[in-house]
């Protein structure tokens, strides 16, 4: 038993294993890091385009009475990830960034399109 125990020797393919699963461990641990370190340029520039995308298709599709996909072309460049909605008994626009913000402009007389209160 003991011969047995001295002649083993790891495998190339157990030692990758084990050191891949700790580097896969270590890049998980620095996203995370980087994640948390931008975390507030993230959000912030998540509300700001949920904001400025509800509030210019509000305007675009209550307004002026364009249909809602074509207001897309009034966004600026980097727009891409903000998703809209219309809900058109209450004339509102909903637009979303990922799971990250959520943004509601209301077509209001007198005063346009209005964004919901932030409550913060």
């Amino acid at each position: 038993m003991l011969v047995a125990l001295l002649r083993w020797r790891p495998s190339i393919s157990w030692l990758w294993r084990r050191w891949a699963g700790r580097g896969v461990l270590v890049l998980m641990t620095i996203g995370l890091g980087v994640v948390a370190w931008f975390w507030p340029a993230i959000s912030g520039n998540a509300v700001t385009a949920a904001s400025v995308g509800a509030r210019i298709a509000c305007s675009c599709h209550f307004v002026e009475g364009r249909p809602l996909k074509q207001c897309r072309d009034d966004f600026e460049p980097g727009m891409g990830m903000v998703t809209l909605s219309a809900d058109e008994s209450a004339k509102s626009v909903t637009a979303r960034v990922l799971v990250l913000s959520r943004q509601t402009a209301t077509l209001r007389e007198g005063a346009g399109c209005v964004l919901e209160s932030w409550g913060g």
